[in-house]
């Protein structure tokens, strides 16, 4: 009840706006307390400038408000580093200044990135009664061995407990897992994934453990300390995790994406679409129309120039070619393709003839496939869209159709 008091508050305070096309906005909290060995985000093991940074993002907030004044926010998403490290006050005054700020949507998704070690039981209530209506939660492995060896912050314990409670408060929920790591057996895999499943969670994302230039796991295994990647074992892993989650009912949307029908991700599925977004804090990206910029990744040049109300940003003008680039790679990393009609009429025939003739090989080995079906006016709409076999392989194929 609480909770609905509070969205109330907020939907009121932005009612006088008109409804506009839909776009989002990604908070970065750039703090951790350890730092994985696989991960090169930024972000800041040491939290002696978390009040500064907080005030610093709710001031870029004010400052950019006039570059969403034509869009509705329907998405506000906290990533990181480890947003859950943030108070709930933090949180809520950061929620506030968006709402004082911005068109925002009657039921936003309001997404929170938690490690299990921050989801104690009454953190959870504090959560499940604030604006945040969807966790985000970075279990990686059920495994003690695993997430000793990724350095992970959290126990399997504690990875368990915070589903078990959470679960309990929170409708909508994500889980991370990490799949490929040296040595894991299938049948270790396929625990991760039913204990996953027990849990009753709508949605997954799972993604293959990669190796980061300059990363402390690239480190190991040069120096032979970790096992390289095998990536015939990783195929393996990725080919099970699509089998199980259709059994469960979940719909593979994205190629590291898996949500049961009305738990898709609004806010990533909103960056795949081409929608426009607001990237607040240090070295955070945003995207409207044919233009990208990114905030310097740096947390006290950050501060600083906030401070002094100027924005620490670069920005560049997409290219057709690079618009053309982006929209295949991330066309074909969903269910919903890279529509021909569309690249015909947004990049000319030039392209179209160009994607057709690049696809062909791909669509002769079963990784693509041109699919047809009628839109509501009855007009035929052809789409290039990844196979089940493709999915693995499509940041590789893709690259294969840009147009260089």
């Amino acid at each position: 009840m609480e909770k609905e008091i509070e969205s109330e508050r907020l939907s009121k305070s932005s009612s006088h706006f008109v409804k506009l096309e839909g776009a989002g906005i990604y908070i970065h909290i750039p703090f951790c307390k350890q730092a994985c060995f696989y991960c090169d985000f930024h972000f800041s093991t040491s939290l002696k400038k978390k009040d500064e940074l907080v005030l610093a993002l709710s001031k870029e907030l004010v400052l950019r408000k006039d570059e969403f004044k034509n869009l509705t926010v329907e998405t506000i998403y906290f990533g990181g580093g480890t947003p859950s490290l943030l108070k709930n006050e933090e949180l809520q005054l950061l929620i506030d200044t968006v709402y004082k700020n911005y068109h925002v949507s009657e039921n936003p998704e309001i997404t929170l990135e938690a490690n299990p070690d921050d989801l104690t039981s009454k953190r959870i209530k504090e959560l499940a009664i604030s604006p945040i209506n969807r966790l985000s939660i970075g279990i990686q492995s059920f495994f003690e061995d695993d997430l000793k060896s990724m350095n992970r912050a959290h126990s399997s314990e504690e990875a368990k407990n915070c589903l078990l409670e959470a679960t309990r408060h929170f409708d909508n929920i994500t889980i991370d897992l990490i799949y490929g790591i040296p040595d894991m057996s299938l049948e270790k895999w396929n625990e991760n994934l039913q204990m996953a499943f027990g849990f009753g969670v709508n949605h997954i994302s799972s993604y293959a453990l990669t190796v980061e230039p300059k990363t402390a796991l690239d480190t190991f295994i040069k120096k032979g300390i970790y096992p390289p990647m095998d990536d015939e074992l990783a195929q393996l892993h990725f080919n099970h995790l699509i089998l199980e989650t259709e059994k469960q009912g979940f719909v593979h949307y994205e190629v590291s994406n898996f949500g049961k029908p009305n738990y898709f991700s609004k806010h990533n599925t909103s960056y795949w679409l081409g929608k426009p977004y607001l990237g607040i804090g240090p070295s955070a990206h945003s995207f409207h129309g044919n233009t990208r910029s990114w905030n310097v990744s740096n947390n006290t040049k950050y501060i600083k120039s906030i401070e002094e109300e100027i924005l620490p940003s670069t920005s560049e003008i997409l290219t057709v070619k690079e618009q053309y680039n982006e929209y295949v790679m991330t066309g074909l990393r969903t269910i919903w393709g890279v529509s021909l009609q569309k690249v015909a009429k947004d990049f000319g025939e030039v392209y179209l003839t160009y994607l057709v003739k690049t696809s062909e090989k791909f669509i002769k080995n079963d990784l693509l496939v041109i699919s047809s079906n009628l839109d509501v006016k009855q007009n035929t709409i052809e789409k290039l869209k990844t196979t089940e076999k493709g999915w693995f392989l499509v940041d590789g194929i893709a690259a294969e159709l840009f147009m260089i």
